[in-house]
């Protein structure tokens, strides 16, 4: 008698058996399905996303933006498809992707300094449980000046405002020395001078070779910001370069009848175009 065993549904298969997507995209998902009590969050996402680019992932509400971004991180189970980084699984490449999640999601009362949560980042190239010596400590301290927060390194993250502390994140997200990193909207609830700070430092990343997955809440910025889009309601409406994708008809197509985001929509997207001529 012979046993069968149900596949798994992240196991690498053969390049052979995958032609529709390429080993060179830094993020590729294929047919991917997750449920929350079985209720059905995302439907078949099939998606690849370019080299050194930035991505923003916009959506209404309940759309399944962050639900994606875990997914692809195995931080919540996916119920079929797979996900590929450079053609590989997550495990094989997990050093050469970083996180930022939802700055609401951090315990940001935990006792600890600016420096020690970036060294944190450093933390596959220390070791676990080992000392964070002083070449890490400097590494540390450059990421936490290039994100303008220098000055604050032995400040406790509790003192800091929300901006700061984005910051500080973003600042940890650095010194992982990623290639593709995920970042759960870096954007919210930060005043516009951190703002125009990460977008700059953003655009650097890419101009090193990196990939930055954006979930984005403002889609008035979007032509400004990213040139790649997401564009996901529960499935995946459209993906590609913002000045292909990003129009009035897959807009209306993601948001529906949400007037007040349509209008927004409808103002960035005439930005957009009055750009491009």
């Amino acid at each position: 008698m012979t046993s069968r065993t149900t596949p798994n549904p992240r196991t690498h298969a053969p390049l052979s058996e995958r032609p529709e997507h390429s080993a060179e995209a830094p993020l590729s998902v294929h047919a991917m399905t997750v449920a929350y009590h079985r209720k059905p969050v995302l439907w078949d996402v099939d998606l690849d996303l370019p080299p050194q680019s930035l991505v923003a992932i916009v959506g209404p509400n309940g759309a399944g933006k962050s639900t994606l971004i875990k997914a692809c991180l195995n931080l919540i189970p996916i119920a079929a498809g797979r996900v590929e980084f450079w053609g590989d699984t997550f495990e094989h490449n997990r050093s050469r992707v970083g996180y930022v999640p939802q700055r609401e999601s951090v315990d940001w009362d935990f006792p600890v300094s600016a420096l020690d949560v970036v060294a944190m980042g450093r933390y596959r190239r220390i070791g676990w449980f080992r000392p964070v010596t002083r070449k890490h400590k400097q590494a540390a301290l450059r990421c936490l000046e290039e994100v303008g927060m220098g000055e604050y390194a032995n400040r406790q993250i509790s003192q800091l405002s929300g901006g700061q502390q984005q910051r500080v994140f973003l600042a940890r997200a650095l010194a992982q020395e990623a290639e593709l990193y995920f970042m759960d909207e870096p954007f919210a609830g930060v005043d516009a001078a951190t703002e125009r700070a990460i977008v700059a430092i953003l655009r650097r990343m890419r101009e090193q070779g990196r990939t930055v997955v954006c979930v984005h809440h403002d889609i008035q910025t979007v032509p400004e910001y990213f040139d790649h889009a997401v564009l996901l309601n529960m499935r995946v409406v459209a993906a590609g370069p913002v000045a292909e994708v990003f129009n009035r008809e897959n807009l209306q197509r993601t948001y529906g009848g949400r007037l007040t985001l349509l209008t927004e929509a409808t103002e960035a997207v005439a930005r957009a175009e009055r750009g491009s001529t």
